[in-house]
């Protein structure tokens, strides 16, 4: 049985992830594909218990270190329980998220190193990489609206705008370092037109 695909979305608050997710779900699915979409923190029963934990409460209610600890105990359940089993009957997996955001999250933002969280990453989810990860763009303004409209931001996406300002240049500078895996997509653009862009990168795998 030929391994599925494990295809990522990337980005700041209000990019239009979750957007994009269901309408790559309905798309390839449309065209023959089984899809499993997902989402960081969560996934899994375990996954989604630890996403309480790191969603809610005040934007100081763990430092980096914790948060980054907290996330690769999540994702490690959701690697083993969902991801990978989706994977190896050949599923295609969506996931709303990934190592990526640790990385520019606690990472360009919290500021802990990038060989710490991949340390982490290796151990609870065996270094497990997308084949393809998709950075979601959006000018500051169409995002503050789009997170005024889905009703504002959880935890996370609350925290100080310098930090928000960093975690976005330590996404753009990983998807310049591995252009391989890497695509950016404007999403200031059209739904459907992202949508469309998403696909035509996808399009050398599908049926």
């Amino acid at each position: 049985m030929t391994r599925g695909r494990f295809i990522t979305l990337e980005g700041g608050e209000g990019v239009g992830k979750s957007t994009q997710i269901r309408a790559l779900s309905a798309a390839l699915s449309a065209q023959g594909v089984e899809v499993v979409a997902t989402r960081e923190p969560g996934g899994s029963d375990g996954a989604e218990a630890i996403r309480a934990l790191l969603m809610e409460g005040s934007d100081d209610r763990w430092d980096a270190r914790s948060e980054a600890l907290l996330f690769a105990a999540a994702r490690a359940d959701h690697v083993a329980r969902l991801i990978r089993p989706a994977l190896t009957r050949g599923a295609w997996v969506l996931c709303d998220r990934f190592v990526d955001s640790s990385r520019a999250y606690q990472g360009g933002g919290g500021g802990v190193t990038d060989a710490d969280l991949l340390m982490l990453h290796g151990f609870g989810s065996e270094g497990l990489l997308p084949d393809r990860t998709f950075l979601l763009t959006v000018s500051p303004e169409e995002a503050a609206r789009r997170v005024i409209e889905r009703g504002g931001n959880d935890r996370m996406g609350s925290k100080p705008a310098d930090y928000q300002a960093r975690l976005a240049a330590r996404f753009v500078e990983m998807a310049g370092a591995e252009p391989e895996r890497w695509r950016i997509v404007d999403a200031d653009a059209p739904a459907d037109r992202v949508t469309a862009t998403i696909l035509s990168a996808l399009a050398e795998w599908l049926p």
